[in-house]
């Protein structure tokens, strides 16, 4: 991006032949390393201009290979071969230092070319040295012409008379201080050629140094500073003759003809040396002339000078070969179509649902996530096209910003959450939303189902309803109502509010300047939604106590994992087998929990705690701290796969916890392996429960004692778990029960 004419003629000129057939195209400088990475998880393809292979930029083109994008590095200059590189002249003549920098750039270049595996070139000599290099795949693009540089010639003034009408202007024009060598190659003939005829000038524009001999000629010798492209093709235009000298080397011979087009599309003839590029399309005498030595240059310049009809002719003539060759439609068509195709959009057979949750796998933690993730997969194996954006951890060596993986062969993209945002700032986490946005535009989903998604922003559905794009809002829990989510206050006591008041709510928060902004957020954002799915009748009746209309709100019962195998018979005698899953946290009941067990006098019994702080190699349960007659153990979390041996030995959940939760996914997967369920109520925790019959209710009140009593009632019975079977485990909703109603929902709103 650095060398503006490159970048016109590789780079703009690349996104508009790629738009012609229809692609995206996004420029990105290679150093924003962030952007890059996240920017490559959106591609198809992606092409690497003229970069060297420092680490950052071979991470980039191992991500290019990990997401399969068929990485092509472009150039247009033999760069990255030492030999040929120290054979050019123009280099020759450079300070030292500036010498040393471009040879040890040499190498980084190429260790880029064989990274990407792939090559792009703009003539067929450099092709062929990047195949010699060891790269199989290349493909050939040339400099050629695009909208800027036609506009810029439409726009030129009509040439008039000059008051100097007998001179003909000789013109050179070089962007860089390395074509001193190459300018010599012209420099004898020209210089005789003006002195046999005082109507020859010259003039050179940029940075090249000329024989010293041409201050004879004074007046008819014109140096100008280099000058933005507009005004250099206006000069150029008022010019009778283009030159584009170059050394005979391999290194010049792998060059562009960009000289030639120029001045032919401003219909100048041109003088080249017979190099490659300049062969290809010229045939001297007819559209152009081609010189190699000095005599050549001498006996072009006094005939063009001579000859005006000549002069005309040829640039008549190059005119038109130019613009039926490097038109760029033309160019799109036969040069950049067989490398890339037109992208194909094909007709959409399913339904496409976008997925929004802030964990999924690996990063899956709680159960929203199993949740989240089981309705992905239910979605999937019914047809739906199904795509899903998540978070993830930052990791070392990674810049944050987006990840694309495949799960299940479902895409996920992957978002770091930003540190140090206020607490405002993190409702709203813009910082996200281009990364949203662009997937969204890469995947154009049908309908988008946000499920839990604190911590990625209200951005996200900012960005669909910016684009009319429908979306349906899962109320898996209170954080669209409460800053603290579970609406558990900062005592870590539950705040038994319905209609949610703020006043009140400023007695819990600390920082309460912004609670009616966010519920003004929360609520404008939740009024956009097509749908809102809660997944309990509690729950929904949380949310119709703060003002959301009931029509707007529908249930959607979570489901759970039904037991892959009968459950295995309990041993006759045995005493009753107690089991916690719920956490050490005062709010699911934990203290209530080791008070009643510690409260129990005998033995006959035994209590499973437990632990999933094990599985990331620390205690939060230690059993020297519990003082009970029965058996204590405590055992690491268990996989979803576990599920059936874990309930195998529990003849009892207890699900104390001290809020009304929003549902309750141990309580489903208990009462569907027969286990009865001792639970407080109201909540979603409890409505499958019924008193008496497969399970236990208990009051919401901070109370140990009622606990005791049912669990002192239950050890004194414990026959009655022999061959128990829940009677009413059909009514459970089971995952596909709730994929299938999602997917009712969605269909709908998609109008499908």
């Amino acid at each position: 991006m650095t060398v503006v004419q490159c970048a016109k003629y590789r780079v703009w000129q690349k996104k508009d032949l790629l738009e012609r057939l229809g692609w995206h195209v996004e420029v990105i400088d290679w150093r924003d390393q962030a952007k890059v990475m996240s920017a490559l998880q959106v591609c198809t393809r992606v092409i690497f201009y003229r970069v060297p292979g420092f680490d950052a930029v071979l991470a980039q083109v191992a991500e290019a290979h990990r997401l399969g994008l068929s990485p092509r590095w472009e150039v247009d200059d033999l760069i990255f071969d030492l030999h040929e590189y120290r054979q050019n002249g123009n280099v020759a003549g450079l300070p030292k230092a500036e010498q040393d920098l471009l040879f040890f750039g040499v190498g980084l270049f190429r260790k880029a070319m064989l990274a990407c595996g792939r090559g792009l070139a703009s003539t067929e000599a450099l092709a062929q040295a990047m195949r010699d290099a060891g790269v199989q795949h290349v493909g050939i693009i040339e400099n050629a012409l695009d909208l800027d540089t036609l506009n810029i010639v439409q726009n030129l003034p009509q040439k008039g008379v000059r008051e100097d009408h007998e001179a003909v202007w000789v013109c050179y024009g070089s962007g860089t201080n390395t074509h001193d060598a190459d300018f010599r190659q012209a420099e004898q003939g020209l210089l005789a050629a003006m002195e046999q005829d005082e109507r020859l000038c010259l003039r050179v524009v940029g940075p090249v140094q000329i024989s010293q001999s041409f201050e004879r000629f004074g007046a008819r010798v014109e140096r100008l500073p280099m000058r933005p492209y507009a005004e250099y093709l206006k000069i150029l235009s008022w010019s009778d003759i283009s030159i584009a000298p170059l050394q005979e080397t391999l290194f010049n011979d792998c060059k562009s003809n960009i000289k030639f087009v120029e001045a032919s599309i401003v219909g100048v003839a041109s003088i080249c040396s017979p190099r490659g590029p300049f062969c290809s399309v010229m045939v001297s005498g007819e559209n152009g002339v081609l010189a190699a030595t000095d005599e050549d240059w001498r006996q072009a310049f006094l005939r063009l000078t001579t000859d005006r009809g000549f002069r005309s002719v040829l640039a008549q003539k190059a005119k038109r070969d130019v613009l039926a060759r490097y038109h760029p439609d033309e160019v799109a068509q036969h040069q950049v179509l067989p490398l890339y195709g037109a992208p194909v959009v094909s007709e959409r057979q399913a339904l496409r649902v976008l997925a929004v949750n802030v964990y999924y796998k690996p990063y899956s933690f709680g159960g929203a996530t199993i949740v989240a993730e089981e309705l992905v997969r239910g979605l999937s194996r019914r047809g739906v096209d199904v795509a899903v954006v998540t978070s993830r951890p930052e990791v070392a060596g990674r810049p944050p910003g987006a990840l694309r993986y495949t799960v299940d062969d479902v895409p996920v993209l992957a978002v770091t959450i930003p540190e140090g945002h206020d607490r405002f700032g993190w409702i709203d986490n813009p910082s996200n939303e281009p990364h949203f946005s662009a997937w969204l535009e890469a995947f154009k989903p049908d309908v988008v189902h946000f499920h839990s998604v604190q911590g990625l922003g209200l951005s996200f559905l900012r960005v669909c309803e910016e684009r009319g794009v429908p979306y349906v809002v899962t109320l898996h829990d209170a954080w669209w109502l409460c800053e603290r989510q579970f609406m558990v206050k900062a005592d870590g006591q539950y705040c038994f509010q319905t209609d949610i008041d703020l006043d009140v709510c400023r007695k819990c928060q600390s920082d309460t300047v912004y609670l009616a902004d966010r519920k003004r957020m929360m609520m404008h954002a939740l009024g956009q939604a097509s749908l809102l799915l809660c997944p309990s009748e509690m729950q929904r009746q949380l949310y119709i106590a703060n003002g959301i209309a009931p029509e707007r709100l529908v249930v959607n019962r979570n489901g759970f994992a039904w037991p892959q195998r009968p459950r295995k018979m309990r041993r006759p005698g045995e005493g009753v087998r107690f089991a916690y899953v719920g956490g050490t946290e005062d709010i699911k009941g934990y203290k209530l929990l080791k008070k009643a067990a510690e409260g129990i006098n005998g033995a006959g019994w035994s209590l499973t705690l437990v632990d999933n702080k094990r599985n990331l190699g620390y205690q939060s349960i230690r059993d020297d701290e519990w003082a009970v007659q029965g058996i204590l153990k405590v055992v690491p979390g268990y996989a979803q796969s576990e599920l059936d041996a874990f309930y195998d030995e529990v003849d009892v959940l207890l699900f104390p916890s001290q809020w009304k939760e929003s549902y309750g996914l141990t309580v489903r997967e208990a009462l569907a392996r027969d286990v009865w369920v001792v639970t407080t109520a109201p909540g979603g925790q409890s409505e499958d429960v019924v008193e008496g019959v497969n399970g236990t209710h208990l009051p919401i009140d901070g109370r140990f004692e009622p606990l005791l009593e049912v669990m002192c009632m239950l050890i004194a019975e414990p026959s009655r778990f022999d061959g128990y079977v829940n009677p009413l485990k059909n009514t459970l909703c089971t995952f596909d029960a709730q994929s299938d109603a999602l997917l009712e929902h969605l269909t709908h709103i998609a109008g499908r």
